[in-house]
């Protein structure tokens, strides 16, 4: 067999087990292979995408290293026939999807990590109760950044109305990755295909730089109930669905969920505040409800519905904005806790 041909085959031979043994068990000897490790969604996506895309999804809790990085997995899954992980940077509260071949991960507890900004503020916002009623909270939570600017938030609870683009366009006019969190319910998702696709656009361009909140799948709401019959606290309500299915769906349509939530119409409870933490999520409220005509102030975490059922809180953000009533620089969410 002549040099060339062996050759051949040692190249193939390589290339066989980079591929059997994954990225990180060979330590990522370059910064191409932990590229190659990130998941990378479709660019574009038609139509919409069902949540079953993302299969065996599960709440973990494990500490992961790699060539001296530390990650915290909050979520495992399997895409695509693949094993994934959503990690943590337990330092700045930012996610990624990550393949868990590229990491060496051991389970482990609250307790261990509680030193960690993440857990901290987990732990921190689940013992925020909020306006304590006798039987239910209402805007429990972080509802506050000590930052100098505000932090804005848009919920996009279930709607028969297209998104009110008004309020990203505004938002783009301030400049380049201006910073919005959006709390995404299933349901909204799921009836807004184009719209969400749009928003992610927005985001790839560089005009937003959008963090996904878990806003619940179903957003369960019955008008005339009282607050403690309707929300999250009608009867039946599984709060592990709600939260691990919008992510399934988020991560189908090619969203990365981040660590944050926020419970419909700002109402929760004891039991409820507890879920969310055993999910490793933080809860955030709001101390600027502008439609409500709650004026911000320095560090307040700002909330809007642009999802056009609030024509008057978009119009007022505009107006708030414009005379200088938010205080600026508009602040990413992943600085408040």
């Amino acid at each position: 067999m002549g040099e060339k041909a062996i050759l051949r085959i040692r190249v193939a031979a390589r290339l066989w087990l980079l591929a059997l043994l994954g990225c990180g068990a060979l330590g990522l000897s370059s910064s191409a292979l932990a590229e190659d490790c990130l998941y990378s969604p479709p660019s574009s996506i038609e139509g919409l995408i069902p949540a079953s895309a993302v299969s065996s999804y599960r709440s973990t809790l494990s500490s992961c290293r790699r060539s001296g990085e530390e990650r915290v997995e909050i979520r495992a899954m399997t895409i695509a026939g693949k094993p994934w992980l959503l990690l943590v940077d337990p330092a700045a509260l930012t996610t990624r999807i990550e393949a868990a071949a590229c990491w060496t991960c051991e389970p482990t507890e609250e307790d261990q990590l509680k030193a960690t900004r993440f857990i901290s503020a987990v732990v921190r916002s689940a013992e925020a109760p909020g306006v304590a009623h006798r039987t239910f909270f209402v805007n429990a939570g972080l509802i506050r950044g000590a930052a100098p600017g505000d932090f804005i938030t848009g919920d996009l609870c279930p709607s028969h109305r297209p998104l009110d683009r008004r309020f990203f366009e505004k938002l783009e006019t301030i400049g380049a990755a201006t910073p919005v969190a959006l709390s995404i319910s299933g349901l909204w998702l799921k009836h807004h295909a184009g719209d969400f696709q749009w928003l992610r656009a927005q985001a790839a361009s560089g005009a937003l730089d959008i963090v996904w909140t878990n806003h619940t799948y179903t957003h369960p709401y019955a008008k005339g109930r009282a607050d403690d019959e309707t929300f999250m606290l009608t009867e039946g309500v599984d709060p592990d669905f709600e939260i691990l299915e919008t992510e399934r769906l988020l991560i189908a349509n090619g969203g990365t969920p981040s660590v944050f939530f926020r419970f419909p119409g700002l109402v929760s409870s004891s039991s409820l505040m507890q879920a969310v933490r055993r999910h490793h999520l933080i809860s955030i409220g709001a101390d600027s409800w502008l439609a409500k005509g709650q004026k911000p102030r320095p560090g307040s975490i700002v909330l809007v519905h642009p999802n056009g059922n609030e024509e008057i809180g978009i119009s007022m953000f505009s107006h708030d904005y414009d005379n200088g009533t938010i205080a600026k620089p508009l602040e990413p969410i992943i600085d408040a806790p």
